[in-house]
């Protein structure tokens, strides 16, 4: 006894696995896009930054893969200020000459605080959450802090 498919069974056959296998793909594509990176050490997870002691007070270190400077007054407090303009999102660099963060698209300006001096940006720039363990400066990028003004309670010391 001999089966046969025909041509048709088989393309349709060879057509439903082929969709499946191109859901499924899909599925899998859309799952990695909308779920939460918390990976330690990546942007959107905890970054562990260093010891305190290597920041020295008045620094302004970046942290590319964090997307943040972590700035260290010169009192000591910490803040980590994230690198995204608050005006239209443009990454905004340090600029030690002028001692404040320019955004190259419109000219906001921004103390080494975050606090805004120059317009078109509508408020100061968004924070992390800084926490010191054993020493070590932790910071929180998994969720920007927005703010309307700079105030003591954005920064942590050691």
């Amino acid at each position: 006894m001999s089966t046969q498919v025909s041509r048709r069974n088989f393309l349709k056959l060879t057509w439903g696995v082929a969709g499946a296998v191109a859901l499924a793909e899909a599925g899998g594509v859309a799952y990695m896009f909308l779920s939460p990176r918390t990976v330690e050490g990546e942007f959107g997870g905890v970054f562990t930054a260093g010891p305190v002691d290597s920041f020295p007070p008045g620094s302004v270190t970046p942290f590319t893969s964090g997307r943040f400077y972590l700035v260290r007054e010169r009192d000591g407090g910490f803040v980590a200020l994230y690198r995204k303009c608050t005006h239209l999102g443009c990454a905004v660099p340090w600029e030690p000459a002028q001692g404040r963060f320019v955004c190259p698209c419109h000219a906001s300006a921004f103390e080494r605080n975050g606090e805004l001096v120059n317009a078109p940006a509508p408020r100061p720039l968004d924070r992390f959450a800084v926490s010191i363990v054993d020493g070590i400066v932790q910071v929180d990028t998994g969720r920007p802090i927005q703010r309307d003004h700079v105030s003591e309670a954005d920064f942590v010391y050691a």
